[in-house]
């Protein structure tokens, strides 16, 4: 029987769970694509560290030639994250015959176009399921399910470590610091949280998605990104109390004038499915031209999840059916990219939230501001005032003021926030997010 060789960099909680797979359950494998998948060796940058013990099965080493150059390996599944030296270890592979199965999404977002052209040059694959959305098979779908649609809409919830803590905000009543502390606990977020809390990382994936999609090269600097790292707990209850969910939600629609690109947290109204989504897990929702909306979900964040998806990776390079579809995905160079709309022009509803001197005129002052930019009121909540014996003397008590708007564009509201900004009235800067009904 045939075996593939797999050369493995990097070698932490992903490539952990790859070797597991790899290394305890070869029968399964066999079964599925006919041949055997043997982890022959990994690199990693310091060998002597301590590791899971399943590194005590596979020889490791700190010297990536010795993978890039040994006959022995047919593929090189790159899991060191980061943009160097994974992008010269990637083409390095390439160039001397081996295909590459990488979970990279940072790597393929800034040099995407560049490894691609190197393996079609090389005539070899770049596989890629578990750069986006962990065990969910979002790449497959796009490359090959739906390849008889136009694809004209994505709405996805692509990041689980920001999913997770919203979640637990919400269902425990937990500050967001103690959310991402226990985020971190768990094994959802890095120590370092800030791509994943700014909306970094699920841009960077939504890149890969409208690629694959639209065949639009994009970088996330070129469209409105926010982070979930602004958020209050008070912002989910009076979403809750709207009849909405707060989700970090990654869009990309295709309109007349373009395509309309965005990463935000987003109120999502109760009812639709993406707004059920809890815990660290994803839902991609695609719209096609033939076949309507569907909904893919599944676990987006945590170490097995993710190992599934690059197991899964090179099973098909195994079978050949990477070698088959890679050529044919619409990515880099494969067509002429749509042109983005400009954000200014994105017309959607939106929740702004403002803490306010509850004083004469404030609500008229906001709402004038509203009204002069043609923005359009749909509703407004005030809660009763603290007691004034629980607010200093001479001293006006501070309330949430949250305003529901009608369908208006991105630029009116810009505007109308840099005046709002100047108001003396407002303490603390305002919340703005936009709805999707």
């Amino acid at each position: 029987m045939e075996t593939l060789r797999v050369g493995m960099l990097g070698a932490g909680t992903v490539g952990s769970g790859v070797a597991r797979i790899l290394l305890e359950e070869p029968d399964r494998i066999v079964r599925r694509c006919g041949r055997r998948i043997e982890l022959t060796r990994a690199v990693v940058r310091d060998p002597l560290k301590a590791r899971d013990e399943v590194f005590s099965r596979v020889p490791v080493s700190g010297n990536p030639r010795d993978v890039l150059d040994a006959a022995e390996v047919d593929v090189v599944l790159e899991l060191m994250g980061g943009l160097e030296p994974a992008r010269t270890l990637v083409r390095s592979a390439l160039q001397a015959g081996k295909d590459v199965v990488t979970a990279n999404k940072a790597l393929l977002c800034e040099h995407g176009e560049e490894l691609f052209s190197a393996a079609r040059e090389a005539g070899r694959t770049i596989a890629f399921e578990a750069a986006v959305a962990g065990g969910v098979p979002i790449i497959h779908v796009l490359g090959q399910s739906m390849a008889a649609n136009q694809i004209t809409a994505i709405e996805a919830i692509i990041n689980g470590t920001s999913n997770f803590i919203l979640t637990d905000m919400f269902r425990n009543d937990a500050a967001y610091d103690d959310a991402v502390r226990k985020a971190q606990a768990m094994g959802y977020a890095e120590a370092d949280p800030s791509m994943d809390v700014e909306g970094t990382d699920a841009a960077q994936k939504l890149t890969l998605l409208t690629l694959l999609a639209f065949g639009t090269r994009t970088r996330p600097e070129q469209f409105q990104v926010q982070g979930i790292n602004t958020l209050e707990l008070a912002d989910l209850k009076y979403a809750d109390e709207l009849g909405y969910a707060v989700k970090l939600l990654a869009t990309a629609k295709l309109l007349e004038g373009g395509l309309e690109m965005h990463t935000q947290p987003t109120l999502i109204r109760q009812g639709r499915p993406l707004a059920t989504v809890e815990g660290a897990n994803n839902m991609i929702a695609l719209t096609g031209d033939v076949v309507g909306q569907t909904w893919f979900s599944g676990m987006g964040a945590g170490q097995m999840a993710t190992a599934s998806a690059v197991v899964s990776d090179l099973i098909d390079v195994a079978v050949g059916r990477a070698q088959l579809t890679f050529p044919h995905l619409d990515v880099w160079g494969a067509h002429a990219p749509v042109p983005l709309q400009p954000a200014e022009q994105a017309f959607r509803r939106y929740y702004l939230r403002f803490n306010v001197e509850d004083r004469p005129h404030v609500i008229a002052d906001i709402t004038d501001i509203l009204g002069r930019n043609s923005i359009s009121l749909a509703s407004v909540i005030q809660h009763e005032a603290p007691e004034p014996d629980d607010v200093p003397s001479g001293a006006a008590p501070i309330v949430p003021l949250v305003i529901m708007t009608h369908r208006t564009t991105e630029g009116q509201l810009r505007r109308a926030s840099a005046e709002l900004d100047a108001l003396n009235c407002l303490r603390r800067p305002k919340v703005c997010l936009p709805v999707s009904d």
